[in-house]
């Protein structure tokens, strides 16, 4: 068996279908403004968890690469982050608030039924006080908003550095 030094043939990348910010600028704008609103007063960490998951289920690539990123720039362990695609076996990796905000982000993020169940909502409500379920509720239709542009418009996922778009 021979061994050789050559890199491996990734295929090759694709481009973007559209700059869908620099098409609508006043709707970039807004879904920043957006963003910043809805993460305030929301621990940083569990802001990325929750964006982290609601990308792996919108297979929302650009996002995913951004956010995970952001989160081991601030200090989130490769170990936690990995076992999000997993996190109802995973269970003993995250606090008992971060399992109802992972649960309420994909009750949130997939409406298939219609609806936020009730006792996915209850679950959620006895962690956070009811302004930061609000925030936490803002945060999951941003992160979905952000995933629906980045995938429709197939936003390139690789160049993205952490912060880089921080305000």
């Amino acid at each position: 068996m021979t061994t050789t030094n050559e890199a491996p043939a990734y295929a090759p990348e694709q481009p973007s279908r559209m700059q869908w910010h620099a098409l609508a600028p006043e709707v970039y704008k807004a879904m920043v403004a957006l963003e910043i609103a809805a993460r305030k007063g929301l621990d940083p960490a569990l802001a990325e968890l929750v964006k982290i998951r609601a990308s792996q289920v919108n297979h929302c690539a650009y996002c995913l690469d951004m956010h995970t990123k952001d989160a081991i720039a601030a200090g989130e362990s490769v170990e936690r982050i990995v076992q999000l695609g997993a996190w109802e076996e995973s269970r003993h990796f995250y606090t008992e608030k971060e399992l109802a905000a992972l649960e309420f982000t994909e009750a949130v993020t997939v409406l298939t039924d219609g609806f936020v169940p009730d006792e996915v909502f209850e679950k959620a409500a006895k962690h956070f006080e009811e302004a930061e379920l609000a925030q936490l509720t803002a945060l999951i239709a941003t992160i979905n908003a952000w995933n629906r542009f980045a995938v429709t418009s197939r936003s390139v996922p690789g160049h993205y550095t952490p912060g880089m778009f921080k305000n």
